[in-house]
């Protein structure tokens, strides 16, 4: 989509979805409690200082990455929720998720890309893990990387229909919502049904 290009556009959307991804971790935080997660390489021992709106800005940022890759590493990453329902998006494992879920669809996308060592260094993390992240990633995704023309479309538009229905903006909404509430604003889509039915994100 070419609206894509365009950096207030493109502000709006990393804003969105950050705001959208932390509201999903501190959910699954919540929820912790009540459900089984496992402790994956994604996971680390302390939640990062660092927001999830300023790591991907970041990320954004030096990754050089196209708009279009940003859509498809959100696809990855409700892809990978799908497929591993015990490790859920948490405040944990969100940044770790993100560098790896940007990472892999910028070298799936973009004709250009940067390797291993440089996202780890932007991600704030060694080349080894990176390395890590990105094989237990790929596997988590049972190396299910294409995207189509009709999902991808199907994204951007559910993106960009949120980003208009919220009012008042995901940043100003109070974070202690009920776990039932903030799980609505995140829905992924079962890539199988032709309708694309859309269903709640596994968490």
């Amino acid at each position: 989509m070419a609206e894509l290009e365009n950096p207030i556009v493109m502000n709006k959307i990393i804003t969105f979805l950050s705001s959208l991804v932390q509201r999903v971790a501190e959910s699954n935080d919540l929820n912790s409690q009540f459900q089984i997660q496992t402790v994956s390489v994604f996971h680390g021992l302390t939640r990062p200082t660092i927001s999830i709106q300023s790591y991907l800005e970041r990320i954004f940022k030096y990754a050089n990455c196209s708009p279009s890759c940003l859509i498809v590493a959100y696809v990855y990453l409700d892809r990978f929720t799908q497929k591993q329902p015990s490790l859920p998006i948490n405040s944990f494992n969100v940044h770790r998720l993100l560098i790896t879920s940007v990472m892999v669809a910028a070298k799936f996308m973009d004709d250009m890309y940067y390797n291993n060592a440089y996202y780890a260094k932007v991600g704030g993390i060694s080349t080894a893990e990176m390395n890590f992240l990105e094989v237990d990633f790929l596997f988590g995704l049972s190396f299910n990387l294409n995207v189509t023309p009709t999902t991808f479309t199907t994204y951007c538009s559910y993106l960009q229909r949120e980003m208009l229905l919220l009012q008042p903006p995901l940043d100003s909404i109070d974070s202690s919502l009920s776990l039932g509430k903030s799980l609505k604003l995140h829905l992924c889509f079962d890539e199988d049904d032709p309708s694309h039915k859309q269903r709640q994100l596994a968490v």
